[in-house]
């Protein structure tokens, strides 16, 4: 039996760094064709409201935001759900205590899906801008990259797309409130 796999862009863009779970959702949304399907949601700043995703399907990758203090602000944390668990993790916002709190709740039940969070470290989360400031800018890459690894190792086949849609394309989306309807996953 085939594994049903979710993808979530958990943050918000309206705080800066915050919004990059939901530029990566989106991004890999419009970029690249995942066989069997991938579901991809915004998951904004729904934290608990994520929940059922996580009682419906088999397999489920976060990707976010997570401040650590002893990270450097762009790099790549690849956690399962005990290690973002294990009560190092910083919560600066009001996003990362909700998603740990939700990943603690589901943790006690019985039908749960195997959850993995890609975070990368935010440098900005305070001003109130759309946007990205440089330092995740330049880990990107690696937090896409690892996105596809972690889906690939799922068995996923993944196609690039023909037409790549950019960062900042996607970024504007979330920036312009007359296109604000593309936004949707």
């Amino acid at each position: 039996m085939q594994k049903r796999v979710a993808l979530i862009g958990s943050g918000n863009a309206f705080f800066k760094d915050e919004g990059i779970g939901l530029y990566g959702a989106k991004y890999l949304k419009e970029n690249y064709i995942f066989s069997p399907d991938v579901e991809i949601v915004d998951g904004g700043t729904l934290g608990f409201g994520l929940m059922p995703l996580l009682q419906e399907f088999d397999e489920v990758l976060i990707i976010n935001t997570a401040s650590d203090d002893t990270k450097k602000a762009g790099e790549v944390m690849i956690k399962g759900t005990d290690e973002f668990l294990d009560g190092e993790l910083v919560k600066k916002t009001a996003n990362e205590v909700e998603i740990a709190e939700m990943l603690q709740i589901c943790s006690l039940s019985s039908e749960v899906a195997n959850t993995t969070v890609i975070s990368i470290v935010p440098h900005d989360i305070i001003s109130v801008e759309v946007g990205l400031t440089s330092d995740l800018l330049i880990g990107w890459d690696e937090y896409i990259e690892s996105s596809l690894e972690y889906l690939k190792s799922l068995g996923i086949e993944i196609v690039t797309k023909e037409k790549m849609v950019s960062l900042e394309e996607i970024i504007s989306i979330f920036s312009n409130p007359s296109i604000e309807h593309q936004r949707g996953f």
